[in-house]
């Protein structure tokens, strides 16, 4: 609710990292990184759904689930060019600084 409000995500998956059961969090990452925030909120909603996973795990392609207004050509070459480190440092950094189990959720708060 307020303008001064940040957030951030940290995956931290439970099972091994492949590019075909990452596309939501790889989606997730590539719109923090090159969408503006009208464009961020939107779309990280659709993505939160289940029924746009099953989609996703199902091979429908992610920049047919973009919503208007977005960036898609920049969209598609950060979402295709990203990669599997950026998971697997987060992983690694839930795990052994936060120190989460595998799939184990948590909020980190650092406010005023």
């Amino acid at each position: 609710t307020s303008s001064h409000t940040r957030i951030g995500i940290l995956n931290n998956p439970s099972s091994k990292i492949k590019e075909d059961n990452t596309a939501v969090a790889r989606g997730i990452l590539t719109t923090f990184l090159t969408q503006n925030n009208r464009n961020l909120k939107s779309f990280l909603s659709k993505l939160s759904k289940e029924d746009t996973a099953k989609s996703l795990a199902a091979g429908t392609k992610i920049t047919k689930l973009l919503v208007p207004g977005m960036d898609d050509k920049t969209f598609e070459k950060k979402y295709n060019t990203l990669g599997l480190d950026l998971i697997k440092t987060h992983q690694m950094f839930c795990q052994e600084v936060v120190k989460l189990l595998p799939g184990q959720m948590a909020v980190v708060s650092n406010g005023r």
